[in-house]
């Protein structure tokens, strides 16, 4: 993190993943990010895809390595691009590094990616803290993490030079209230959000400590096919209150917190309906890109929320 070049008021929080999970350097991340949207694009045009709602409130996405889950992220946000634009992006991340009990807000200044910086909405995120009483104003917690960080750029390239406001949020009983106090206040204020989710699905196999299906092909299956869908299912019919508990109990979700705050925070602004776009693993992507196969794999769903 660092102090910006118009103020030492302002802070710019500089990339912690981009080399890793994604292009460092702005040709190289154009690049992939167009790869990744063409993909999507294609999918999108061979795929069955359901009715899309009117107005698309919020967007689940997935948050690896681009390589394995960058087009699924893309369906989501190439979905709300057929729709009118939103004012501002509330980003909800999933939380990897722990940094206290309480949601946190990156309250000012921007984030810094390979296509340049991304202004927070300073004012929305003081309005937000105020009238919730459940998120505080903490930039450090957001050192190191790379569930918001890996979306932006998509954020950058689909839906131009918007404002955000990121937030990392616990898988606790205070997530779902989080974001229904979010979205109220949205509503009350007049700001039309698109709410997302950076959420990946079942951690299955040896190097997640988590496999109790067995290793090999029939637990990875399992893993998609059975507790990937339990997650995906509470989405579809909008239990927020229930997504945290299954994700602890079942280990199908990181971003449980994020997830139940999103849906909450739609559901606030009006929304009734959640619509699977698409859902995959990174074994799926290992197979496209001609890698061995592995014992592990992570589950990844692209939704919108309307």
């Amino acid at each position: 993190m660092r102090s910006s070049p118009w103020g030492d008021p302002v802070l710019i929080r500089e990339p912690s993943v981009a080399g890793t999970f994604y292009p460092d350097d702005r040709d190289r991340c154009m690049k992939e990010l167009d790869a990744c949207i063409a993909s999507a694009r294609k999918r999108a045009a061979r795929d069955d895809t359901p009715e899309l709602p009117e107005r698309i409130h919020g967007c689940i996405m997935p948050h690896a390595g681009w390589q394995f889950s960058g087009a699924t992220a893309a369906r989501s946000l190439l979905a709300v691009c057929e729709r009118d634009l939103p004012q501002v992006v509330i980003v909800f991340g999933a939380i990897h590094i722990p940094h206290g009990k309480q949601p946190t807000c990156f309250d000012r200044g921007g984030w810094e990616t390979p296509l340049g910086i991304l202004e927070v909405e300073q004012r929305l995120c003081e309005r937000l803290m105020g009238q919730t009483g459940l998120l505080q104003a903490d930039p450090h917690a957001h050192e190191g993490e790379h569930s918001i960080e890996v979306e932006l750029p998509f954020i950058q390239q689909l839906l131009g030079d918007i404002p955000f406001v990121p937030i990392m949020v616990q898988p606790d009983e205070q997530a779902a209230a989080l974001g229904r106090s979010i979205g109220r206040t949205c509503r009350a204020y007049g700001v039309r959000a698109l709410f997302i989710c950076s959420t990946d699905l079942t951690h299955y196999g040896p190097r997640f400590d988590f496999a109790p299906e067995g290793v090999g092909p029939d637990g990875l299956q399992w893993a998609r096919d059975i507790n990937d869908k339990r997650m995906i299912n509470l989405i579809r019919t909008m239990e927020a209150e229930h997504v945290v508990d299954e994700a602890l109990h079942n280990r199908n979700a990181c971003g449980a917190g994020a997830l139940a705050a999103t849906i909450e925070a739609c559901q606030a602004c009006g929304a009734q309906t959640a619509t699977l776009l698409e859902h995959r693993t990174s074994e799926d992507a290992a197979v496209e890109l001609g890698l061995a196969p592995s014992q592990d794999a992570v589950g990844y769903a692209s939704m919108v929320i309307g």
